[in-house]
């Protein structure tokens, strides 16, 4: 009954922001009087969804926050004020709003160097991710936790939601040959952990690699429980890359963002449902989605449908498939649904199935994206999901046990 109340207020949050039943990182530190940060010099990483239940910005917040001086912004990827494109290089500028200099670590470096955090005291961290290793932003707070620690800065963490709540782990860890900026630490593909625990995980197991101690805070939430996915929580959702507009969304991207990395069905990039489908001129959608739902695969279910993208793959084109309903994200193998999908079209479509039809040349983003080249290569010999099973659950209880020493929320 506490899930649907709460999922309830969240349904009607549209019409007033401030029903919103989880305080984010910046919101508690304001309620503290900034106390971590005074009388310090501050850096900030950030993007748009840095932001209080009234939308807004942490930059701003900073910037007129009593005894302390924001110095320097720091741009991961799509920039401070969102207005980079996807996958574009950001560029070292100067806020508008505020005067600040901000520093881009989606440019020539991916960490900040000293020369960015010379006038910096204290480095603060504050994104809403999506859950997934495969998103960015993770990565550059694990860098700029390593930077901090060499040269005995602070770093604090203003603590937001994991969108699928704080349970779910899916996938394989990632093996040394696959780490790359899109699978920058041992973690499963989704690990169920807020950015602030995630960064006590990274610190605690060692994979910061640093010879010093690693100063950090993590300033938590107000109001979030474990079982909470980010519509539960009833905040605003601004979207942390274009792709994302919803925090539905979040939970579609770990079902098929993997399979798009192959580059041989739509995912629904460049139409208005991003991540929610699998289409391409080849597919009949009537059959593919029988041969889904015959699956009974749990949480999950298919419907046939059409349409003609208007940029990305098969602009222009008529495309068939189908659109994913994930129906209880918790019974859900979300990581899973995409290699089912490819089992079934291997088997309809054997000209077209994955390891013929894709592009090779995307192979190895792929592998980096699941963590390990084994997937593809157990995979592609038969095209069964069942081949792969050992693998993507070896992890899983393994992980959950030590994530569990970094846990701040019930």
């Amino acid at each position: 009954m506490k899930k649907i109340l709460v999922t309830m207020a969240a349904a009607i949050s549209g019409v007033s922001l401030l029903m919103a039943q989880v305080k984010p990182g910046i919101e508690v530190l304001r309620d503290r009087g900034f106390d971590v940060l005074k009388g310090k010099r501050v850096g900030l990483i950030t993007n748009p969804t840095g932001v209080d239940n009234n939308l807004k910005s942490t930059v701003d917040i900073l910037h007129e926050a009593p005894e302390v001086e924001l110095v320097a912004l720091f741009a991961p990827e799509h920039g401070v004020r969102g207005d980079v494109p996807a996958g574009k290089k950001v560029t070292d500028a100067r806020d508008a709003a505020t005067g600040v200099k901000v520093y881009s670590l989606y440019g020539a470096t991916r960490r900040p160097t000293a020369e960015m955090l010379k006038d910096v005291d204290v480095l603060v961290y504050d994104i809403q991710d999506n859950g997934c290793r495969s998103y960015t932003f993770i990565s550059t707070m694990g860098l700029a936790m390593e930077q901090c620690a060499r040269l005995g800065k602070e770093f604090v963490v203003l603590d937001r939601p994991d969108p699928l709540g704080g349970e779910k782990v899916e996938g394989p860890l990632v093996d040394a040959d696959c780490r790359s900026f899109v699978s920058q630490y041992p973690i499963p593909y989704l690990y169920g952990l807020t950015p602030g625990e995630l960064a006590g995980l990274l610190a605690g197991e060692g994979m910061i690699k640093s010879e010093k101690p690693l100063k950090f805070t993590v300033v938590p939430m107000d109001g979030w429980e474990r079982w909470m996915t980010f519509e539960d929580t009833a905040m605003p959702w601004v979207l942390p890359s274009p792709h994302i507009p919803s925090a539905e969304t979040a939970v579609y991207y770990p079902a098929t963002g993997i399979v798009g990395e192959l580059d041989y069905v739509s995912i629904g990039v460049g139409y208005t449902i991003p991540f929610r489908t699998f289409a391409s001129p080849w597919i009949n959608g009537q059959k593919l989605a029988a041969a889904l739902n015959a699956l009974e695969l749990e949480g999950v279910r298919f419907r046939p449908l059409s349409y003609r993208p208007y940029y990305g793959f098969g602009k222009g084109s008529d495309l068939g498939g189908v659109e994913v309903f994930v129906t209880d994200p918790e019974k859900a193998n979300l990581t899973l649904i995409q290699f089912y999908v490819m089992q079934e079209l291997a088997r309809l479509y054997p000209a077209h199935k994955a390891s013929a039809g894709a592009d090779p040349s995307r192979f190895g983003m792929f592998d980096k994206v699941t963590g390990s080249k084994r997937v593809r290569e157990l995979f592609f010999k038969n095209h069964k999901v069942d081949d792969i099973l050992p693998l993507w659950n070896s992890a899983a209880d393994g992980f959950k046990k030590t994530k569990k020493q970094y846990e701040l929320y019930e």
